[in-house]
């Protein structure tokens, strides 16, 4: 794997672990797109490091969890105004 693939991929990995954002605004800071971060968080970080993987998964998984809430607060936020 290419260098700055690695790293960014580490980097993204701590970003989530540290703030919980979700990969749309990991994806903005980054300046690549929601896919590239959902193939760095799912795919090729498991090959660099399992232990970061496992935390990134649970946030992940907890976004999901929760992501019908979020889309009825925008929804509700988006009429009120």
């Amino acid at each position: 794997m290419e260098n700055l693939i690695h790293s960014r991929v580490v980097e993204e990995a701590d970003f989530i672990i540290n703030t919980g954002k979700t990969v749309r605004e990991i994806a903005e800071v980054f300046k690549v797109s929601k896919s590239t971060v959902h193939k760095d968080l799912h795919d090729r970080l498991l090959d660099i490091d399992p232990n970061k993987y496992s935390k990134v998964a649970d946030i992940l998984k907890y976004h999901i969890d929760i992501r019908h809430i979020r889309g009825g607060e925008s929804t509700r936020n988006k009429y009120k105004k």
